[in-house]
């Protein structure tokens, strides 16, 4: 064990591996596994599972295998395969060799019928809906399938002859010989096996027999010697299948399965289901839709694996479901960027200033720090010209009170700049302002303006240097902290969740930035070059978090 431990939070799952290494268990080892299925894309909520498991796993010197529980073929393709490795390896996790469950049909299928031959699985012949029936309730035993007392020597033909295709779904199922009056309802005779014909992302059409998850993953821990199978908190009433699966056999080990609270983030759902409606009814564009809780669309958005793995140090690990802020995950983004990320000016909603008194013919540049931090970041040239734009926003023609940008006859400062005043607006026939007219105070260059109390100071970008490029501007998706409890998602949505300007005005500067470069748009937010969309003849920037919690007044209006 390593040094950091020490200086870890000592959550549940550390006590319990703490005490397992003190008493000798595992010979003190530690190992982990991350399981998903590859029939969709990871999202935040499987982010904080394998940062745990791997996290663990590293932490104790120990290691955590990456395996694909491949067992339901018709919903599982290599994409999900390929994609899932891409988002382990983007949060910054290593594996040695990633493992299937379908390596192990052939030792599952063994394990099967060590199972038939001491009568503790059966061959079971109910339908679908009689299987249902029987089972019974929360509230009433099941009964027992008048197939459960067939010989073992029968099972073991109809169960062979299930292999070999002799039969149709759903004609037969493999079940396990427990109790029908179990008041646990996963203990009153699970199936083990399915029949299904269906093409297999990796053994191809070798078998059309299946198992089942819950019979999978306890021998598939045991093959792989893991110690401490951690889960989250729906398979707990699974805990004691787990464990009579593998003391039913005589497997390798014997893992601990070790429960912890789900992550349920406000504003978001992380159903696949729910996820997948979003895009077939177009709400969203796709998977990596920078709005999306997927982890590929966290990643188009400009969130870093950095701020994700702080996320998930800072929520912790608890036995009780929960759900988290959002803005806590913003603020570990914030935190992530702020020392990170370079400065620039870009005008999203531009309005043309013309600076009368500033020759026409005459130019500038003004060296400014790229971070106001850190020098070590550099400095930059941004160039100044007659014709300025600013923000549409950053202008009132009858402003209120503690309007503190431009208005008419008022003073404001442009930052690195100038002191400017606008002394004439100019409307098109729809009675829209379309241009400003200003005067500036060239004794205000540079520190010499910040002698004069002026309290507005606004961005802008010289127009005749300017770079057009596309912002967009991603908020939360939905406008309810938990629109998991509605079922009609569209009524939930946030109308406001993408909002893009096609005419944003940049410095000359931003010609240099790659795909990796998170920057802060000084006063708008940080941002990211989108990488669907972007290319060097079309700059797309997706905003990424804006500088402080902007949905802080609107939660607290709504309490």
């Amino acid at each position: 064990m390593t040094d950091q431990t020490a200086e870890l939070p000592k959550n549940f799952i550390r006590q319990i591996i703490d005490q397992d290494i003190a008493t000798g268990k595992n010979d003190g080892n530690v190992i982990t596994r991350f399981p998903p299925e590859p029939n969709g894309y990871l999202h935040i909520g499987h982010a904080k599972s394998i940062c745990l498991n791997f996290g663990v796993a590293r932490d104790y010197e120990g290691h955590c295998n990456l395996r694909f529980d491949d067992t339901n073929p018709e919903k599982e393709s290599q994409e999900y395969i390929d994609a899932i490795k891409q988002d382990v390896k983007w949060l910054g996790f290593e594996w040695s060799e990633p493992k299937n469950a379908s390596d192990y049909f052939e030792q599952l299928y063994q394990y099967a019928i060590q199972l038939i031959e001491s009568d503790k699985a059966y061959v079971c012949s109910l339908g679908a809906e009689e299987t249902r029936k029987y089972r019974g309730s929360l509230t009433e035993p099941g009964k027992e399938s008048p197939y459960r007392n067939r010989s073992v020597k029968e099972n073991l033909e109809l169960f062979t002859a299930m292999r070999a295709g002799n039969f149709k779904e759903g004609e037969h199922v493999l079940r396990a010989k427990i109790d029908m009056a179990s008041p646990n309802i996963n203990m009153r005779d699970p199936i083990l096996y399915r029949i299904k014909y269906a093409t297999h992302p990796k053994t191809q059409d070798k078998w059309c027999i299946y198992p089942m998850y819950d019979y999978t993953h306890c021998i598939s821990d045991a093959l792989e010697g893991v110690t401490h199978s951690i889960c989250t908190l729906e398979f707990e009433d699974h805990r004691p299948l787990y464990d009579w699966i593998l003391d039913a056999l005589n497997t390798p080990c014997h893992p601990q399965q070790i429960e912890f609270a789900r992550l349920s983030l406000e504003y978001t759902v992380t159903s696949k289901r729910k996820l997948n409606l979003l895009i077939e009814n177009n709400h969203v564009e796709d998977w990596d839709d920078p709005r999306m809780p997927t982890i590929t669309g966290m990643r188009r958005r400009g969130i870093t694996p950095e701020s994700i793995r702080g996320f998930c140090d800072r929520i912790g690990v608890t036995k009780k479901d929960a759900f988290i802020e959002m803005s806590v995950l913003e603020n570990c983004v914030r935190e992530d960027l702020d020392p990170r990320a370079k400065r620039i000016m870009c005008v999203l909603d531009p309005l043309k200033v013309v600076i009368e008194n500033y020759p026409s013919d005459q130019q500038e540049e003004f060296s400014v720090n790229n971070h106001p931090k850190d020098l070590g970041f550099g400095t930059r040239s941004i160039p100044f010209s007659n014709t300025i734009y600013i923000e549409h926003d950053d202008f009132m023609e009858n402003p209120p009170k503690k309007f503190f940008r431009l208005a008419p006859g008022k003073e404001v400062r442009l930052r690195n700049g100038y002191n400017i005043i606008c002394t004439e607006i100019i409307k098109n026939d729809a009675g829209e302002i379309t241009e400003l007219r200003c005067s500036y105070d060239p004794e205000s260059k540079g520190t010499s303006g910040t002698r004069k109390k002026v309290k507005g100071i606004i961005h802008w970008v010289s127009a005749k240097h300017a770079i057009n490029v596309e912002t967009r501007l991603y908020d939360r998706l939905f406008n309810v902290p938990d629109p998991a409890v509605n079922n009609e998602l569209a009524s939930t949505l946030n109308l406001n969740s993408l909002k893009v300007f096609t005419n944003s005005k940049i410095e000359p500067s931003a010609k240099t930035l790659t795909l990796n470069d998170r920057i802060q748009f000084e006063r708008q937010g940080y941002f990211c070059l989108d990488s669907k969309h972007s290319n060097k003849e079309n700059l797309v920037f997706n905003r990424i978090v804006t500088l402080r919690d902007s949905w802080a007044k609107i939660e607290a209006q709504n309490k």
